[in-house]
């Protein structure tokens, strides 16, 4: 992986500089490999005569001028840093470069769109990539102002940071033009942005605020500006009201972008998107929600991140966690999305107690040594468990003080940099709590708490006593303070309803509930209702009967939520069988209106049959669950969400000749369903499960490809040929894999199809080749390609000991860099937790037999 910052060396340049501006211009007409990059740094030390560096990634440096000084790149430039060998007090830097263009959506990515052959760019600079744009100290705590100049061919936009005062202004023959963008407001180097393209774009304005939406050409006629510019205003508006400070960059750009590695980036004042959020084929309405609540994350970064900021990398997650809180916190208050705590707990807290199970697990304020350790720190700890602890503390001191706290936090700390106690001083002094104990309970430490019911009653079923009973994984064995709720839920002829609810602090290994004393017992006892803290909850023996037998019953959409998250921690932990989690599952989903439960439910349910299940009773399981899907197929409301999530769940549940007759009677029209149209995307969803099954192969994907020739379909394409389960077919995706000239996108989706589900056997030759690439993969790379090979290639579905037994050999031999460590160990915990998940299974099954 090129290019490690350490902390150590960040905090001695922060210790020493102070950067006042970087003047910068870019010539995109160049070439397609490469472009004229030329950066002036003007910055100060408190050391004259030190020697520091400053970091830039490019092919070649024409000069460098240090104070009028010609500095000689052949000595002091290595690829990736310049020595600056002697700084003065106050200091002006020229540099002139030619950067390359990248195709791994790090730095400035360069696109091609195949429709109509038109160039599109964008960067990408999170955490520490805008050196392969421009010259720079690329760390967060040395903000500076920013001024471009771009020079770019006339048919294109241009889109910075700052709104342009020049544009389109003739600087050559050949129709090229000259851009120019102000100095912004003082800011991070990874928050700096240029796109530039012959977007298609729309215009807006609220509340004083120049509003743009932007997307490749191609996609214009699919872009739902209204929507996305409703959820943008309704964004602005509740921020503005919630943080009492208004938006400080100006214009807000949000940008569609092809190839993008995430799904967004809170560069300010130009926000770049996955260009998967511009619907080109029909989608349920929980795409649509998360479309929204990624808008709204990245907006809330527009303060918690643009305009203050960490640091260093250790509080990566204040800013991500604190964005997710504060999306889902909108969402809920002032969009039409009033469920979104309940995909929250559906979604990031799914995820969040997926991570901190693993043996990589962290706490959340981390301890980021390096750029590597920051980027496989993008996580379920920094994102979702933050963000459900930071929910937790708004419970604890109450949310409007918490909200007091923020707004005091953001006030004085604009435009500069911060740490975590900075912000707790403010929710401190908001609340009248001391903060220092939670602090180190939820903040430095790892690991997640199991909250079980515990309790007696009388003949007439009354509770006589009821004890919380919390515990802790031995390898992580702290006991935290939670403020929860008990609900107590009865069953109704108008489904089973909560009847009371008690709210309490919880610490230590046992908390009396007095309060329930008395009470008569329900048929659901749930612990931690209403999702206030982050815990596994466990069930007793009748609540986990009411849940089996009526799940779909229980009338609102949390607490359903939450009960079918105890039951797949329970798989997960191997306390329930598999067969019985897919069984809860089909028995439950009919009852299940909310598209976005639903949807999780069924990838967990299937999810469970490749990873939990006895791999003898996997087909009846896909088949049982086909069969049930097929019929909520046939019976769902025409046209709707649930409809379309049953056809996208089916697909990927077929197995049996019958069922995949069914998914080729679809894809060829011989075979409709009322209401369901078998639109671009859903074709390839079709198409893919039947090349993995063999059932198709070549032929029919070149055929789907001609038909959608788009950069869409060629990311599908490329997948769908590296899941044909041929051995021919896996070693001209091994060759592409390696060849390492795919572009980001199309080698992403290679490597899911090489590791398409059930075809481990044709996969097992190739586990030695995965670890012999693993070490120049992760030297000569790009950390998002090494990454991913590391991570997506795994071979996590031969569930065996053989599986453990390598990883360990390869780890004990090869001392690995830390990041890519991490990554192994986590690939090895997912196949001994499958392991120990199948043997429940199979020994469920002969219980049973």
């Amino acid at each position: 992986m090129a290019g490690n910052l350490t902390r150590d060396e960040a905090r001695e340049r922060a210790r020493i500089l102070s950067v006042d501006s970087y003047t910068v211009e870019l010539d995109l007409t160049t070439g397609d490999e490469t472009f004229r990059s030329t950066t002036v740094i003007r910055f100060s030390s408190s050391e004259a005569g030190a020697r520091t560096f400053v970091d830039l990634t490019a092919p070649k440096v024409l000069s460098a001028t240090l104070n009028g000084r010609e500095l000689d790149p052949g000595e002091l430039f290595d690829g990736e840093r310049l020595i600056l060998p002697e700084v003065a007090a106050d200091n002006e830097l020229t540099v002139v470069a030619d950067a390359a263009y990248m195709r791994t959506g790090e730095g400035l990515h360069r696109f091609v769109d195949p429709v109509d052959g038109s160039v599109y760019l964008y960067t990408q600079f999170e955490t520490a990539d805008a050196h392969r744009m421009f010259t720079c100290f690329d760390q967060p705590d040395l903000k500076a102002t920013f001024e471009l100049t771009v020079f770019a061919p006339d048919s294109w936009h241009v889109v910075s940071n700052s709104a342009p005062d020049v544009e389109r202004e003739a600087a050559g023959a050949g129709g090229r033009v000259r851009w120019h963008f102000p100095a912004t407001p003082v800011m991070s180097t990874y928050i700096t942005a240029l796109i530039a393209g012959p977007y298609h774009v729309v215009r807006d304005e609220h509340d004083g605020i120049d509003l743009g939406l932007f997307c490749r050409a191609s996609l214009a006629e699919h872009l739902d500006s209204d929507a996305l510019f409703d959820v943008t205003k309704k964004g602005f508006d509740f921020f503005h009201g919630l943080f009492d400070l208004r938006y400080p960059f100006g214009k807000y750009d949000q940008l569609f972008v092809p190839e993008f590695n995430a799904g967004a980036m809170e560069n300010a004042g130009a926000v770049t998107f996955l260009e998967d959020y511009v619907f080109r084929s029909r989608v349920t309405d929980a795409r649509y929600e998360r479309r929204a609540e990624t808008i709204l994350h990245e907006m809330a970064h527009m303060w918690f991140g643009d305009l203050v900021t960490m640091r260093w990398w250790d509080d990566l997650w204040l800013n991500e966690s604190f964005a997710t809180y504060a999306s889902v916190y909108c969402q809920a208050n002032a969009t039409r999305w009033t469920d979104a705590w309940t995909t929250f707990a559906n979604v990031e807290k799914a995820w969040a107690l997926r991570q901190d199970q693993l043996p990589s697990t962290h706490p959340i304020a981390a301890d980021m040594v390096d750029i590597q350790a920051v980027e496989v720190n993008f996580d379920g700890i920094t994102y979702a468990k933050g963000a459900s602890v930071l929910k937790q503390l708004a419970a604890y001191v109450g949310v409007d003080a918490f909200f007091a706290g923020v707004r005091a936090y953001f006030k004085e700390n604009a435009f500069g940099n911060t740490e975590l106690k900075d912000l707790l001083r403010h929710l401190e002094a908001a609340s009248g709590r001391d903060l220092s104990g939670w602090s180190r309970e939820w903040l430095e430490t790892t690991g997640v708490n199991t909250m079980r019911p515990d309790f007696e009653v009388d003949a007439d079923g009354n509770f006589t006593s009821f004890t919380i009973v919390q515990e802790a994984a031995e390898e992580h064995p702290t006991l935290r303070s939670h403020r929860l709720a008990v609900g107590l839920y009865d069953r109704t002829p108008e489904g089973i309803v909560r009847r009371e609810r008690v709210e309490l602090d919880v610490s230590g290994a046992r908390t009396e509930v007095s309060e329930l004393v008395g009470k008569a017992r329900p048929d659901l006892v749930l612990i931690n209702d209403d999702d206030l803290t982050f815990t596994k909850i466990r069930l007793d023996e009748r609540s986990l009967r009411t849940v089996i037998e009526g799940v779909g019953e229980i009338t609102e959409s949390l607490p359903r939520a939450l009960a079918f998250g105890a039951a797949w921690d329970m798989t997960r932990d191997a306390e329930m069988a598999a067969r019985d989690y897919v069984s809860l599952v089909l028995s439950g989903i009919s009852g299940v209106d909310d598209v976005m439960v639903a949807q999780t439910l069924l990838r967990q349910a299937t999810a469970a049959l490749i990873n939990y299940a006895d791999p003898a009773w996997r087909p009846i399981g896909f088949e049982k669950l086909a069969d049930r899907l097929r019929d909520l197929l046939n019976t769902a409301e025409p046209g709707g969400d649930l409809q379309l999530a049953y056809a996208n769940a089916f697909a990927g549940a077929a197995r049996t000749d019958a069922h995949l007759s069914l998914l080729r009677g679809l894809l060829d029209g011989a075979i409709t369903i009322d209401g369901l149209t078998i639109d671009t995307d859903l074709r390839w969803t079709l198409l893919r499960q039947l090349v993995a099954e063999g059932k198709l192969g070549e032929e029919a994907i070149a055929a789907e490809l001609e038909a959608d020739p788009t950069a869409t379909g060629q990311r599908h394409a490329a997948g769908a040929r590296a899941a044909i389960p041929t051995a021919q077919a896996k070693a001209a995706a091994w060759e592409r894999i390696v060849g390492a000239d795919l572009a980001n996108a199309e080698f992403r989706a290679t490597l899911l199809g090489f590791t398409e589900p059930g075809q481990a056997e044709l996969y097992r030759p190739y586990v030695e080749k995965y670890f012999a690439q693993l070490a120049p993969a992760w030297e000569k790379w790009t950390g998002e390609f090494a990454q991913s090979f590391a991570e997506m290639m795994y071979p996590s579905g031969l569930v065996e000991e053989a599986t453990l037994e390598r990883t360990d050999a390869y780890i004990a031999e090869n001392d690995p860099a830390p990041a890519l460590r991490r990554l192994l160990v986590e690939g090895r915990a997912g196949v001994e937790r499958a392991l120990r998940a199948r043997a429940k299974d199979i020994a469920t099954g002969q219980s049973r037999s």
